[in-house]
């Protein structure tokens, strides 16, 4: 393969598509698999049961695939799955799953993640994600698709966040973030609802004022969850364009532990 570097060590085992490419001093073990039009930076350690898809663009120094951060580990063949056409700056850490839960840590397609993010094991990121530079994710995280994490957010274990939430720079996050709303703050506090992103994503004004009718229901209007949620649920039938934000909120809000609740 003329795209990796003569200084490279790549395990014979390993299986990488003809067209990647691989630059100086990288190390790539035995189990690892990388899709067609991906590249590799310099000085980058890919190890363990590691799956990368098509055109990922990996910059220099990142670590992926390495053992969890988890004193429970015994060295089961957990995995690290890397959709494509995500972007991937340095010093990032994306460790593999654990047995503890389903053994896998995910990232989907599409996602543009700065340098020194950590996904622990067990993460779980949808697609079309932002995550600015040292955001930190704790094992067996959930976030969305289309969620912008602002720079140095941490974001606590078992935590979800929702599909177009928003942090701002150095949140900390001990409790859910429903779908559409931007908090701040340590512990974060819910500020307002994404609106400005749900306009570049293409959303009518009739989504955007039910966004902003469940927004009100869950943070102005003094109501418990449980009030909330039955309010929300009518917003279907007002405006039925609205009908999928709709249930999403309402499934996410539905699978909040009462241990941990929501950001508020």
């Amino acid at each position: 393969m003329t795209g990796i570097h003569a200084t490279a060590i790549v395990d014979p085992a390993a299986q990488l598509d003809s067209s990647v490419s691989v630059g100086p001093y990288t190390v790539i073990g035995p189990h690892v698999k990388v899709g067609a039009g991906t590249t590799i930076g310099a000085h980058c350690v890919i190890e363990g049961h590691t799956t990368i898809g098509r055109d990922n663009r990996i910059f220099q120094f990142n670590s992926l695939g390495a053992i969890p951060q988890d004193k429970k580990y015994a060295g089961e063949p957990c995995e690290l799955v890397i959709g494509e056409r995500n972007t991937i700056r340095e010093f990032c850490t994306f460790n593999i799953g654990s047995p503890g839960d389903a053994g896998v840590t995910r990232v989907g397609d599409d996602n543009w993640i700065m340098a020194y993010v950590h996904l622990a094991h067990d993460c779980q990121v949808g697609n079309h994600t932002i995550f600015a530079n040292n955001t930190q994710l704790a094992g067996h995280v959930h976030v969305g698709d289309w969620v912008i994490l602002g720079g140095f957010t941490v974001v606590h274990q078992f935590v979800r966040l929702g599909a177009h939430s928003m942090t701002a720079m150095c949140s900390l996050l001990f409790a859910d973030l429903p779908p559409f709303v931007m908090c701040q703050g340590q512990p974060a506090q819910a500020r307002s609802m994404n609106f400005e992103g749900l306009r570049r994503r293409g959303f009518s004004a009739d989504r955007i004022s039910a966004v902003k009718a469940m927004h009100k229901a869950l943070y102005r209007d003094d109501l418990t969850l449980e009030q909330a949620c039955a309010r929300i649920a009518g917003l279907g039938d007002k405006t039925p364009e609205a009908a999928p934000d709709v249930r999403m909120m309402l499934s996410f809000l539905e699978q909040v532990s009462p241990q941990r609740g929501i950001v508020r």
